[in-house]
Order: C-alpha cells, then structure tokens, then sequence
C-alpha cells in the first residue's frame, strides 16, 4: 500500500499520539463544569434540571486534528415538598421525600480523532442516598450511578488519506464501521464543602460488536477516573471563594496512560471565575467563566507543552449551559456543589 506522505503525517501523529496514550475516550479541560459527562453518579445532583453543550477543537491549525461534541440532559426527579423533623428547639433535621433520590441524564457525542471517529448516546441513571450531616447542618450524600451506550466506531480512509491501492488486503479483512453497546459506572461522596469520585468506562471492553463481518479483534479498553475538590473562602467572605479540584485518569495500559488534571479556580459572587489547570506531560490551561441569570458560559484555552505546540494555535473549548426549575435551595436537603 503506498499513501501519500504528505497527507498521511498528521493522521500518523494523531494516531501515534492516542495510542501512546491508550485513549480511546474524548478529554474534556472543562471537566469540573460538566462531570456528568465522564461520571454518571453525578446526574441529577445539585436538584436543577439542565442542558449543557460543549465544543472542543484540539490543536487547532493541525490538519485533521481532534474535535469533540458533545450535548447532555439531566434532572433530579423531585417532589414540590420536603420533611422537616424537629429534633429540639435549636436544630432541625430535614430528610427528602421518597421522590428526590433518583437523578437521570443522557447525551449524545460525536468524538474524531484523525481518520477515527465515535459517534454515539448515552442514557443514565443515578440514586443519591443520604448518609448523614455535615457540620453546616447539610447532609451528605453518595450517589451511585450507571450509564448504557450505544456507539459507532468508524474509520474514514476516503476523506483523510489518498490511497492508490485500495486493494489492500489487510484494509478489506477489517471492517471500517462497527456498532458498539457498553457500560460505565460512577459513585460519588458529596458534602457541603468537598467531593470525591470514582468512575469506570466500556465495562465490557468492546465484548459485543454489531456489523463486525471481518471478525475484527477487541481493541476496546477500560478508562477509570477519580476525581475531588472542594470549597474555600477567603477569610470568610462569601464574595469570593477557590475552588481546587483533581482529575486524576488511567486505563487497562496503566502505566503508558496515567494523566492527571490539578485545577484551582477563583470564584466571584458564583457568578464569575477564572482559574488554571495543568495537565501532566500535556498543557497548561487557561479557564474562564462567568453566570447570567441562569446561563452559563465556559471557556477554555490549553497551550501545549509538547513538541505539537510549534504546529498549532492550542486547544479551544466553549461550554454553554442552562439550568430550569427553581432554586435548589427550596430542598434543603440538597448540596447543590
């Protein structure tokens, strides 16, 4: 098989780079505005009903670089009501009704990485169990929850490389399109001033593949993620407040795929926030957000620390988001983090 060169190198790299890195599932920088989207505990769990869209261009200026979309839905399925059970005459102690525990989500992605690509929709559901009360008076809470997908892997050999053998027998024994069904799961411990997280995706690396005539191999991996953060005021202004988080992430290829995201932002008000993030053997980012009403818009400006840096103008990632239903605040029983 002979192939242009020229055409060929940018895939080569890109195909290079994931597989260095084993990752067979979309990065996200703006990870702590959405961590639905790579936990499925985390549906329904600040009580609001919302709608969030993201659009992630990578290395932009490289030819057939990656590019990552991805639009999600999630609730809480609430009750207009709450139980509040004095327990003296200086404390209460509120408990949701049996209606608030369940949270439930989907969206749906399309994911290109050079001549690869995963198109596909998710649905989730998610159970929040109280656990008890923090020092504030909120409880705490865990929430498990498990997520099914359904998605497409293709490989596009016409719109990325030139082939003058298309013949090639070792292109025709694969199959360039197949249908993949699997499973994620996540659980997540949140109190009213920190979080911790657990998720694990494609449980079944890949075991049940429709369309696969050419009896292709599993090459599906299994991506695990753990995640935390918390709250902190400045010298008790509720004005302003930092926020650090951690992403910490791996695959089956532990050891050639360990990555991790160590972010801190500064937030004004909650309506404002700006912060950076580091991502190890990778980029330094820049984030930026602010609320109107009850929009939000996030975005995100990674510079690579790598050698593909003098061959593109970085990363760019816009968040849009918009939340329905009255304040959670009406459900005391909720930590809307």
């Amino acid at each position: 098989m002979k192939i242009n060169r020229f055409i060929l190198l940018p895939a080569a790299v890109l195909i290079f780079t994931a597989v260095a890195q084993a990752q067979q599932v979309p990065m996200y920088s703006q990870y702590v505005m959405n961590g639905f989207l790579i936990n499925p505990s985390i549906a329904g769990r600040d009580g609001y009903t919302t709608v969030n869209v993201t659009v992630r261009e990578q290395w932009v200026g490289l030819g057939n670089s990656p590019g990552t979309y991805a639009a999600s839905f999630q609730t809480r399925l609430l009750k207009d009501s709450y139980i509040s059970r004095a327990t003296s005459v200086r404390r209460k102690m509120v408990r949701p009704t049996k209606g608030g525990n369940v949270g439930l989500g989907g969206y749906i992605f399309n994911d290109r990485n050079g001549i690869m690509s995963r198109t596909g929709i998710l649905g989730a559901y998610a159970y929040h169990l109280q656990l008890g009360q923090s020092r504030g008076g909120l409880p705490t809470y865990l929430s498990l929850g498990l997520a099914a997908t359904l998605y497409q892997y293709a490989v596009d050999l016409n719109g990325n490389l030139l082939l003058k053998d298309v013949d090639d027998e070792f292109l025709n024994n694969y199959d360039r399109v197949v249908y993949i069904p699997d499973f994620n799961f996540g659980a997540t411990y949140t109190s009213e001033l920190y979080y911790v997280g657990f998720a694990m995706s494609s449980l079944s690396r890949g075991a049940i593949l429709f369309g696969n005539k050419g009896d292709n191999e599993r090459s599906e991996l299994g991506h695990y993620y753990l995640t935390g953060g918390a709250k902190i005021r400045f010298m008790g202004n509720r004005d302003w407040e930092i926020q650090p988080s951690v992403l910490l992430k791996s695959s089956d290829m532990f050891f050639k795929s360990f990555q991790a995201d160590i972010t801190a932002r500064v937030f004004y008000r909650n309506d404002y926030w700006a912060g950076l993030s580091y991502r190890t053997n990778d980029a330094l980012i820049i984030l930026l957000g602010l609320k109107y009403d009850r929009f939000y818009f996030a975005y995100a400006f990674d510079y690579a620390l790598t050698e593909v840096r003098k061959h593109t103008f970085g990363s760019h990632e816009l968040t849009l988001a918009v939340k329905f239903g009255e304040s959670a605040r009406r459900y005391r029983w909720i930590v809307a983090y």
